[in-house]
């Protein structure tokens, strides 16, 4: 069952939710609520032309795009059913749908993985073995302090070879920009954009994906329930963001404006646009990398649920198998 405490926290982002949030009928279209993982940024900037265009529109769906608070709470949300749809860490909706949140992720985005370790390219650490002798900043506990030691392991380095700091995410950054330490893991399309906007100042990162550490990362999540209720909102709104990002993919630029003429706080003009060239970026995955967005191959869904099992603290006894957590069947 699904825990009583977690489904009160879910509950307890209703405040956070707009009343605009119920599911309801607007003008003949469906009213959908699509809770994000976090405040806008340019990963997110596809959405926004999408709804910009009139893709959901076309659709006979009434796009309501609302900022998150992180993963996990957006799964709640989905799980109780206070938002229609999320934009989360498959990862994490996978951990806690292994505990009986009844979730699944429908699409994902991101098929090859953002996790990284960077810093300024000044500094020229540009493959793993230039990290030996330096100091690395990491978020205890967060998903790529978790995948460190393996991306060690496959790199033959050795936590004797560098030093390392911790801290919450901010701290992380104040540490990288301010020289206490050289490096930090981040992701490609978020903390790299971050310490650039910050101090001008170029960032090289290493990806894990190059060195065979592969695991999946946001898509769009959906209570079961409602897979079964409205199969067809399902499929409606799976083929506008297709194509909203097929589009974003084509023509970045446009992908932005759209997102700061919704959220003007949501970047800067110049760095967004290197953010969501980034994102863009990790659309295929290394095992169908001639499909459409969003649909996953069966390898990479099968590598992710390994590495979560022995390095990101899902239960073996209670993983199951990839297919339990992801469906391709309401994509175009």
């Amino acid at each position: 069952m699904f825990r009583k405490a977690v489904w009160l926290t879910a509950m307890a982002i209703v405040g956070m939710l707009s009343a605009s949030s119920l599911p309801a009928s607007a003008q003949g279209k469906d009213k959908v609520v699509l809770l994000l993982n976090w405040y806008v940024y340019s990963e997110h900037a596809p959405l926004f032309l999408g709804k910009e265009r009139g893709y959901f529109d076309q659709e006979g769906i009434d796009l309501d795009i609302q900022e998150g608070r992180g993963s996990g709470v957006t799964v709640q949300a989905v799980a109780a059913g206070t938002a229609t749809f999320g934009y989360a860490d498959v990862p994490t909706m996978i951990k806690a749908a292994s505990k009986g949140a009844p979730v699944t992720a429908v699409g994902v985005a991101l098929q090859t993985s953002p996790m990284s370790v960077m810093g300024f390219a000044e500094k020229n650490i540009r493959k793993p073995e230039d990290i030996k002798g330096k100091t690395v900043a990491i978020t205890p506990g967060d998903s790529m302090s978790q995948i460190w030691p393996l991306f060690l392991k496959k790199t033959n380095l050795k936590e004797g070879d560098f030093k390392q700091v911790a801290g919450d995410a901010q701290t992380k950054l104040n540490a990288v920009i301010n020289g206490q330490a050289d490096i930090l893991l981040g992701y490609v399309m978020d903390q790299a954009i971050k310490l650039q906007d910050a101090t001008h100042k170029p960032i090289y990162p290493i990806r894990f994906a190059d060195y065979g550490i592969n695991m999946v990362s946001s898509g769009i999540i959906v209570q079961k329930d409602v897979l079964k209720t409205k199969p067809d909102v399902v499929k409606r709104f799976m083929r506008a963001a297709t194509r909203s990002l097929e589009e974003a993919a084509k023509n970045p630029e446009a992908a932005v404006d759209a997102m700061l003429k919704a959220n003007p706080k949501s970047g800067v003009k110049d760095t967004a646009l290197v953010g969501m060239k980034a994102t863009a970026g990790l659309y295929k995955g290394p095992d169908n990398p001639n499909d459409r967005p969003f649909r996953v191959g069966a390898k990479n869904m099968g590598e992710t649920l390994q590495l979560l099992v022995e390095y990101g603290g899902l239960d073996k006894a209670t993983a199951g198998k990839a297919e339990d957590y992801y469906t391709n069947d309401y994509l175009p």
